[in-house]
């Protein structure tokens, strides 16, 4: 179907006769490897469930979280950044993966963002008594589809990368058998997705039809000088392309069904939704428009800078309105807050369509911020759903008194969101954001975002106060033990969050310059 798929399966030919071109790419297995890894683990875990007795089932888990493990681990050898694959012989510098600096940033969020949900699984899925070979199957396929995406350099690869990432997601949404929000979120999500999908093919082959390439960098080339009579192909063809991006970013209106997908699907789930799925939806959208689109930069920069102030101003004016006492309140405030901050993810996309794509920096170092916080709210969330399975905001009331540690955790998790110290490092990638949109010239923009921040100092603040506050009722009976993989997902998201605020350079670097080659 795709260069990647065509190279994999061929085998090694003949010597080309004299005068002729071999068709044949060379494959750079270490290039691959993160993608390759958490693919190979899924397919180890699905064949050995059918062997594995009941009881032994969890082994599956943590074979899954050391298979996440290793493909994080396997980024490190590919640094430096230069390498590429699969790319035609007749153009070399025309490839369909590439493992450049956004690329390994980008995977890093993703496959540490699985690895922190894996951790959350172990025990959701034992007491949820979910299909456990089933579940860490589809898990780790969405997540190699994901670690795809951000390397995939023409648009066929981007597309099967984001389905790869998307369909197991369905299902691990519904993956609660018998439960009627659970089968609704997953079907709300699949019908939705499914369409936006469908809309972005037809741009793809609008696209197609007006270049004849699928290559990003190809695409862009032959978009500057495209005959009158397909330009308006061309121009419809970008704009379609973008909506299966624009609905995994959850800009609105494109959003609509984040709400009751994060309250049905499974807590870890949802987190996963959050982070990672956005992740897929914002590299696409900033792969197809800086490195494929950027001849028609009047084109999606305005409507991404108009879906950026709609984002967050809807996400934050929902968040502010959930009532501390309703049932799955909290999840609904955590998905109505990402809302909000996908609002801000968009503001350095759109701001590179007037000042260059050194300004997607911006977005990558809010991304890593957010991953690092937002899953550890979830993972909090986790833990309270545990005792209190309503997930009310009310029932974090006097959190610090019962879990000292969870509490401040989630308190310092919220500041970061909010932007307000000690969350050094949430203050810093809000005001890098800021300043993308006044250097691109959209100071109206700035001025959206700067009220939204003031918007969702509320709700934040609200909530951090409520864990201090004194429990309305005594605690009755010993107080549970927390699982130790939940507490080692609040612990390691917690210390990351810490250490950006002490160290913010480590990932507000990537902002001063560009992640891309020259």
């Amino acid at each position: 179907m795709t260069a990647l798929t065509a190279s994999v399966l061929s085998a090694p030919p003949a010597a080309p006769a004299a005068g002729t071109t071999s068709l044949v790419q060379s494959v750079d297995w270490l290039a691959i490897t993160p993608v390759v890894l958490p693919a190979a683990v899924a397919l180890i875990v699905l064949v050995a469930d059918l062997f594995v007795p009941e009881r032994r089932k969890p082994l599956l888990g943590w074979l899954s979280v050391a298979g996440l493990a290793a493909a994080t681990a396997a980024l490190l050898p590919l640094r430096a950044g230069d390498r590429a694959t699969f790319c035609l012989t007749t153009d070399p510098g025309a490839c369909s993966y590439t493992a450049d600096h956004f690329t390994l940033v980008i995977q890093f969020l993703v496959l540490a963002g699985a690895l922190v949900t894996a951790l959350l699984s172990v025990t959701a899925v034992r007491d949820a008594r979910m299909p456990a070979g089933e579940y860490w199957f589809l898990l780790l396929s969405s997540a190699a589809g994901a670690a795809l995406l951000p390397a995939s350099r023409d648009l066929a690869t981007l597309i099967v990368a984001l389905e790869v990432a998307s369909l197991p997601a369905f299902a691990l949404v519904g993956m609660r058998r018998g439960d009627r929000l659970s089968s609704e979120a997953a079907l709300k999500f699949f019908l939705s997705s499914v369409t936006a999908t469908a809309v972005s093919l037809m741009g793809v082959s609008f696209v197609y039809a007006a270049t004849g390439s699928l290559h990003l960098t190809q695409i862009a080339d032959r978009l500057e000088d495209v005959p009158g009579q397909l330009d308006t192909l061309a121009m419809a063809g970008v704009a379609l392309t973008l909506v299966g991006f624009a609905f995994k970013t959850a800009a609105v209106p494109f959003h609509f069904w984040v709400p009751d997908t994060y309250v049905g699907a499974p807590l870890p789930i949802a987190g996963y939704l959050s982070v990672v799925g956005k992740a897929v939806g914002f590299t696409g959208l900033i792969l197809v428009t800086v490195i494929a689109f950027p001849a028609y930069s009047d084109v999606w920069g305005p409507a991404l800078a108009v879906l950026a102030a709609l984002t967050m101003t809807i996400g934050n004016a929902a968040a502010l309105r959930q009532r501390a006492d309703r049932p799955n309140s909290a999840v609904r405030l955590l998905a109505w807050s990402s809302v909000g901050q996908a609002g801000y993810l968009l503001v350095p996309i759109a701001a590179a369509a007037y000042s260059g794509r050194d300004q997607i920096g911006s977005t990558v170092a809010y991304a890593l911020m957010y991953a690092a916080v937002n899953l550890g709210a979830f993972a909090v969330a986790a833990l309270v759903g545990r005792t209190k399975p309503l997930h009310r905001i009310s029932d974090y009331r006097g959190l610090y008194a019962e879990r000292p540690l969870a509490a401040l955790s989630l308190a310092f998790f919220l500041l970061c969101l909010a932007g307000l110290p000690p969350g050094i490092i949430g203050l810093f990638a809000k005001v890098t954001v800021f300043r993308s949109a006044v250097d691109a010239g959209l100071g109206w923009l700035a001025v959206v975002m700067a009220v939204n921040v003031v918007i969702a100092l509320y709700y934040y603040l609200r909530w951090t106060a409520l864990l201090f506050r004194a429990p309305e009722t005594a605690a009755e009976g010993a107080r549970t033990k927390a699982p130790w993989p939940v507490t080692a997902a609040i612990a390691v998201t917690a210390v990351t969050a810490v250490v950006l605020s002490a160290a913010p350079q480590l990932v507000l670097r990537f902002a001063a310059g560009s992640l891309f080659p020259q």
